[in-house]
């Protein structure tokens, strides 16, 4: 469906390509290319922005409140545990200045299945018993392709990013792709950098074999 990286010119916004559908197999063509989708509606709008947000996770920068928080113990984290959880939570997590979500029921199918095949993964965080907060996205190669993030409780999506992290740099992952630029992601230590290297590193990430843990709890 897409041509090669090296072919692909986005516009100033980063889209590169509207239309086609979400089946697995043009979802992990996009991500191996550099591409994401933004939502699931038609036409479905692919991205490919420069620059492009990737954080080192050896490079996650906890701040001394959440590093207090992880010790307390009071946060469960666990991993592949609900993934069906998760997306709908990020999903119907209302955030600032968004009229409604990206996250559309064809986009819950589609990482659904991938989740189902092994490539999709998330991480759980709870308290109590209770889902609070956490994440998911793709693993291919060595690279971890973040989607989304919520929270029910303050700085639940951090500590599974952190733990995210944690768990990405014992397996020898080079990044996570953070997609779009925020200054929430800066401090957390992740950076900018412009497309083309984000497409050399993103190849050299894909040259070697899936490394994620097959240990379901951190």
């Amino acid at each position: 469906m897409f041509p090669a990286a090296s072919r692909i010119r986005p516009d100033p916004t980063g889209l590169v390509a509207l239309g086609g559908d979400l089946h697995p197999e043009v979802l992990l063509e996009a991500y191996s290319k550099g591409i994401f989708p933004w939502e699931g509606r038609q036409p479905i709008p692919w991205f490919s922005p420069d620059p492009r947000m990737i954080l080192v996770p050896r490079a996650f920068q906890p701040s001394k409140s959440l590093e207090k928080l992880d010790r307390q113990g009071k946060l469960e984290v666990s991993f592949d545990g609900d993934f069906s959880a998760v997306i709908a939570g990020c999903a119907t997590t209302r955030r600032p200045r968004e009229a409604g979500t990206w996250i559309s029921s064809a986009v819950v199918r589609a990482y659904t299945e991938l989740w189902r095949r092994g490539v999709a993964h998330s991480v759980e965080v709870r308290e109590d018993g209770e889902l609070v907060g956490g994440l998911y996205g793709l693993a291919m190669g060595r690279a971890f392709f973040g989607e989304s993030m919520f929270y029910r409780r303050r700085d639940a999506s951090k500590i599974a990013l952190w733990h995210l992290c944690r768990r990405l740099r014992a397996a020898g992952y080079h990044f996570v792709d953070c997609q779009q630029e925020t200054a929430h992601l800066r401090k957390l230590g992740a950076v900018a950098i412009p497309r083309l290297r984000y497409l050399r590193l993103l190849d050299e990430a894909l040259e070697s074999e899936d490394r994620w843990p097959a240990v379901v709890s951190p």
